[in-house]
């Protein structure tokens, strides 16, 4: 099963799920706006893909400054709170395949896990 956490308004997400569909796949896609993932959802894909919390942040988003996040005093905790409760500040899009999962910036990215 191949997963999508998608932002349809993002041209990145948009190519990553054009080029899934274009090998053939069809993959579930979330809508992670409409539906949050819970802290352990965030903290569980996080950590499938590698990353450290701070990577799968959005440091560009104005919310992300208006709420102080670059604080380094911020621990991965109470940044995963903060992710759950204003998914905007999730970077997209994550991709979970049976390979693995990735986030998938640049696009190309996508190609490690297909």
């Amino acid at each position: 099963m191949t997963t999508i956490y998608h932002n349809p308004r993002c041209g990145t997400s948009r190519t990553v799920l054009q080029t899934l569909q274009e090998r053939g796949m069809q993959p579930e896609i979330m809508e992670y706006l409409k539906t949050p993932l819970s802290r352990d959802q965030l903290a569980a894909l996080i950590a499938a893909a590698g990353l450290n919390v701070r990577e799968a942040m959005r440091g560009k988003e104005p919310l992300y400054q208006e709420l102080k996040l670059d604080d380094p005093e911020l621990d991965d905790e109470q940044l995963l709170q903060v992710i759950a409760q204003h998914p905007v500040l999730m970077n997209r899009p994550f991709v979970t395949t049976a390979k693995g999962t990735r986030l998938c910036r640049p696009a190309t990215i996508v190609d490690e896990i297909l």
